[in-house]
Parts: C-alpha cells; sequence; structure tokens
C-alpha cells in the first residue's frame, strides 16, 4: 500500500525529522504560516494513523515522535 502524505502533511513531517520529538505547539511554531493549533493537532493524529508519528500520551504537552524513534 502507497501512503501519499499532502503537502502540509510533510511540511509537519520535516519539522518532526528535523527537530525530534516536539510538541504540537512547538510543530506549530516551526510552521511559516502559523496554522491553529487545532489544525496542526488535527493533522498530527491523521499522521498517527498513517503510521508516520506516535504520541507519548500524558497531556496537551506530550511530545510526538516520527516513527521509529522513541
Amino acid at each position: 500500500m502507497h501512503i501519499v502524505l499532502t503537502n502540509r502533511e510533510a511540511e509537519i513531517m520535516d519539522v518532526l525529522w528535523e527537530r525530534g520529538a516536539s510538541t504540537v505547539a512547538e510543530v506549530r511554531a516551526q510552521l511559516s504560516d502559523k496554522p491553529a493549533y487545532t489544525t496542526v493537532l488535527t493533522i498530527l493524529r491523521i499522521l498517527e494513523t498513517k503510521g508516520f508519528n506516535h504520541a507519548r500520551r500524558g497531556g496537551a504537552r506530550a511530545p510526538l515522535y516520527p516513527a521509529g524513534r522513541s
């Protein structure tokens, strides 16, 4: 199965790959156009269902990790 990322998903994954573990707020801060926090959160959740990242549960400030890292 071939999974395709949207431009925004790829941009967010670039942030995670460059920075490593990051919170939603930290990812948002790295995006040039500063989308809404909830938009970034939604996209990160979509990426998690696609297997591209995973979250450490534990509240709003829990970091997200690119897949393959912990």
